[in-house]
């Protein structure tokens, strides 16, 4: 999603139902849709020329390993490259939001320090491995590309993302969470992180990684919240999970962010 009259850019290959956001409010006034291609990212040139700024979002979610990590690290970091030459080469664009991903700074993840260890992520072979690797891989490729071009680029990493959605299917973050995959997490409301977006795209001082994050919960936490709060409900037994290898990102620090005067609100 590009700022300034509120441009976005979906896949010209796929042909999908976009009425959920052509009709918001005010989308007939202030909203463009551009197509583009991954695969081609010359297509991304119309649609950042003359943005004051641009949020990167793009980030193919294959947690079903239907393609090799070399596709698809090939395919991000070549969209990538021609995404942020083409921010440089507008002249009119001052920073880049680039939405990494916790994921990025796994396991020893406590402050924007932190990086997750590509090749111990690898070797376990585990859920969302494949996706961490790529997040890593593709952060990593962004903060050194714009540092080349001279491009002031920011990066997000927010926690597992929740709450209400627009679109017609159920994000895969929201689908996890109520999958109960998680043993002891982090979650951050889908307002906060936009928020958080904006925030970062407006504060002058803003430099470097930012991790979003809010509620703290252990599985435990989790299911008696939805108990109590969806009684009609059946939370699975407690047996269920407890074979579950624990993919932990709780514990971690926002005091970077808050320092910019951002707060989360919901």
């Amino acid at each position: 999603m590009i700022s300034r009259n509120h441009r976005i850019i979906q896949n010209k290959e796929r042909k999908r139902d976009i009425s959920y956001l052509t009709n918001l409010p005010g989308a007939a006034a202030w909203l463009q849709i551009f197509n583009a291609d991954l695969d081609e990212p010359e297509t991304f040139a119309a649609a950042i020329e003359g943005c004051d700024g641009v949020f990167h979002m793009a980030h193919p979610l294959d947690f079903a390993k239907k393609d090799t990590e070399e596709v698809k690290l090939k395919r991000v970091t070549t969209a990538l490259h021609g995404i942020l030459r083409a921010c440089a080469d507008s002249k009119t664009v001052h920073r880049v939001v680039y939405t990494s991903s916790i994921s990025a700074a796994m396991f020893s993840a406590t402050d924007e320090n932190s990086w997750a260890d590509v090749e111990f992520i690898r070797s376990l072979n585990t859920f969302g491995g494949p996706y961490t690797v790529t997040k890593t891989v593709a952060e990593r490729a962004a903060i050194d590309l714009a540092a080349e071009l001279d491009l002031d680029l920011v990066s997000v990493l927010p926690t597992w993302i929740t709450g209400p959605f627009i679109c017609p299917s159920l994000p895969d973050t929201v689908h996890i969470s109520i999958l109960m995959h998680l043993k002891e997490s982090s979650l951050v409301h889908v307002d906060d992180v936009a928020r958080a977006h904006i925030h970062l795209l407006e504060y002058p001082e803003a430099k470097g990684r930012y991790i979003v994050a809010a509620a703290q919960f252990t599985i435990q936490e989790l299911s008696r919240f939805l108990s109590a709060k969806y009684p009609h409900y059946q939370m699975p037994s407690p047996d269920l999970w407890k074979d579950v290898t624990a993919v932990k990102s709780s514990g971690l620090s926002t005091k970077k962010l808050e320092a910019t005067g951002f707060k989360t609100q919901v």
